[in-house]
């Protein structure tokens, strides 16, 4: 009987001193409690998700992980040309509130599947960076020299939509900024030197050893938010709103039934270091496949942006944007059937 009444250890609670500052998120024990002006975040394994309020514990079961967070608001500079550092973005956002015509919010989405022990403002300024500086590479964000008034509010509108649909955070204030004093090019052009002397030499055909913990960890962080995040891409494709006609909703229907395939790709995705039951991977397989993890990852980032573009766009702009989907659901197809393949067969032989 002495078992049943055993008084679990208490968890640590951890340093929440530079939350709102230089800290976004930070993970929580079972039994902490939600700091002050901040709210909680509880996740499951399946990515299910529940706000705690403010100085409430976090009770937690065995499958759950937990997160407090500080809503900001936060300002970051962005650079959205690489190729022009100087070049710059002043950038002020908010992590939003409940929506309560939502099933979940999707900043808590964000945490649980791509968070991990802390959320510093400078990981997360980079993702929203990366984020930006792809759209304007791809031509669906246009940024031009001299941008005009009626270019600017255009672009401010999809960004604030991207960054709401991709992040779950809303704009505040962004402004154009010269960032020529911060910018070091003797230094970056060092450092780019650096980075391809030290790349490591691929390593040698067929080696039977694991493959190296970051790309171990890179694999497996692609892969859940895969299995979390496709289904909430499937539900905001599914309620696009679409005009009437029979060839749209025919493409709508293709476009998801596709989708359904990949989902169910993800669900059954072999282990990375196996080839078969109780059979060893190669190591440049195991590389391989995480590169095509991260391939598909980077199709699912595009896919948040697609949604983004959707939730802005007309009826006469569906066409294109379908186009982009297809395009964008084929390189996830590609990406996860490469993933499960375990060996590379000769090209004399069939494959």
């Amino acid at each position: 009987m002495i078992g049943l009444f055993k008084r679990h250890a208490k968890a640590t609670p951890p340093d929440t001193t530079a939350l709102g500052t230089a800290t976004l998120a930070l993970r929580m024990g079972s039994g902490c409690t939600v700091p002050k002006g901040c709210a909680g975040v509880v996740a499951d394994q399946g990515g299910h998700t529940r706000r705690v309020a403010e100085g409430s514990r976090m009770v937690l079961a065995e499958t759950e992980n937990a997160f407090c967070f500080h809503p900001g608001p936060y300002g970051v500079d962005l650079a959205p040309f690489a190729a022009a550092p100087e070049l710059g973005l002043r950038l002020s956002f908010a992590v939003d509130g409940p929506d309560p015509r939502v099933a979940q919010q999707r900043f808590d989405l964000f945490l649980a599947s791509e968070a991990g022990d802390t959320l510093g403002v400078r990981e997360f300024a980079a993702s929203i960076e990366g984020a930006l500086q792809r759209e304007l590479a791809l031509g669906h964000l246009a940024l031009p020299p001299c941008t005009t008034l009626d270019e600017w509010n255009t672009f401010r509108g999809g960004f604030n939509q991207l960054l709401y649909t991709r992040f779950g955070i809303s704009v505040d204030d962004c402004v154009p900024v010269d960032l020529g004093d911060r910018i070091d090019y003797a230094q970056m052009l060092l450092a780019r030197a650096v980075s391809v002397a030290d790349a490591p030499a691929p390593p040698a055909q067929n080696e039977p050893i694991a493959a190296p913990l970051d790309a171990i960890g890179a694999d497996a962080k692609a892969l859940r938010r895969l299995f979390l995040e496709l289904p909430c891409v499937m539900h905001g494709l599914r309620m696009a709103l679409l005009p009437p006609g029979q060839a749209l909703f025919q493409r709508h229907a293709a476009l998801l039934q596709r989708l359904d395939g990949v989902s169910l790709s993800v669900n059954t995705m072999p282990a990375l270091e196996l080839a078969a039951p109780g059979q060893m991977l190669p190591a440049d397989r195991q590389l391989a496949r995480t590169r095509h993890s991260l391939r598909a990852g980077a199709a699912l980032d595009e896919a948040w942006a697609l949604l983004a573009r959707l939730g802005l766009a007309g009826d006469a702009d569906l066409a294109a944007l379908f186009d982009d989907a297809d395009r964008i659901i084929a390189n996830l197809e590609h990406a996860c059937a490469a993933r499960r393949v375990a060996i590379v067969l000769p090209e004399s032989e069939p494959a």
